[in-house]
């Protein structure tokens, strides 16, 4: 048996290695690997793959023993071209910095502090403060999380604690009170309007892509800030342009795209539209979970479930079990 670890996931093949309780061979693969076949005569029956993306448009993968996803998101595997008996495991730990992006962003937002910090010199001291300009807050404020689940909760522990009203939006409650109130996703167009932000935390599926557009955008307040940390997807495209650039909402926050690049060096925009020449849009580089911590703790926790698979032992995190 041998761990493959393709493309991005390759760069963790020490912090993998460091945290396995027993010796495994670790080969490594490049990014094409996670859409080419031209690797596929490496993949063994009782291997490990350890990758992010992994689709075969054209025929299925060889059988191996256990997939595992170094992220939470599955919309960049091929369920089908999987072989009946590989074990689908997912990972997350991404929700504390998640959390704490949407919340300097949403804070960033009220308070301006590179506006403020720009006004500032020792020439322009006096007049400034005399003709300070009020910022907001975010205590009062109703945030909307789309996707209730543990980005969605680990932003909400933190809006709770800024004095935020919190309504969320999933096919489950919790029941514990950490939103003011879960509605359904019927209740969509319901939200909407009551809403200061707009969190978009959801999973990507047939049921949510494009589940915010024109209509729903226009349904929002003039003042409205939509932040997406999930798929881009989710919110429609064109719809999304037209509401920023006609003002229909007040801004939003992008750090997921429409557009990603394959292979090692192609180039791709990130959209069909410029939303980085919007002075309302906040675009980043899907960065918002990308800090020094991270990585540990999920290799750390895939060295774990390696390790359960080698004693025995039932897998965390299952999306999908072996058939």
């Amino acid at each position: 048996m041998k761990i493959l670890m393709v493309g991005e996931a390759a760069n963790h093949k020490q912090k993998l290695s460091d945290a396995l309780a027993a010796p495994v061979d670790i080969a490594t693969l490049p990014r094409e690997a996670s859409y080419q076949a031209d690797w596929d005569d490496r993949i063994e029956p009782d291997d490990i793959v350890i990758s992010l993306r992994l689709k075969r448009p054209a025929g299925r993968l060889p059988p191996f023993r256990l997939l595992h996803v170094p992220g939470a998101g599955l919309d960049g595997i091929d369920m089908v071209a999987l072989a009946a008996s590989v074990e689908v495991c997912n990972v997350f730990e991404h929700e504390i910095p998640i959390a704490e992006y949407v919340l300097g962003q949403m804070l960033n937002h009220e308070i301006r502090f590179d506006d403020l910090r720009r006004s500032m010199s020792a020439e322009s001291w006096s007049d400034v403060y005399r003709n300070r300009v009020p910022h907001g807050e975010l205590f009062g404020r109703t945030v909307g999380i789309i996707g209730f689940g543990r980005i969605g909760r680990a932003i909400a522990t933190r809006a709770k604690a800024f004095g935020m009203r919190i309504l969320a939006l999933d096919i489950n409650d919790p029941g514990d009170g950490l939103a003011n109130e879960v509605m359904k996703p019927a209740d969509l167009n319901r939200l909407l309007p009551q809403l200061d932000y707009c969190v978009v935390t959801c999973p990507l599926s047939g049921a949510t892509h494009s589940m915010i557009g024109h209509e729903q955008l226009s349904a929002m307040k003039k003042t409205a800030l939509v932040v997406n940390v999930s798929r881009a997807e989710i919110v429609e495209e064109k719809a999304l342009f037209d509401a920023l650039e006609n003002g229909v909402i007040g801004g939003a926050v992008l750090d997921v795209w429409y557009r990603y690049p394959t292979g090692a060096d192609d180039h791709v925009p990130p959209s069909r539209f410029d939303f980085a020449k919007l002075p309302n849009a906040v675009c980043t580089p899907h960065s918002s979970a990308w800090t020094t911590a991270l990585p540990g703790r999920r290799y750390r926790f895939i060295a774990s479930n390696i390790d359960r698979l080698l004693r025995g032992e039932p897998r965390l995190n299952v999306v999908r079990a072996a058939h």
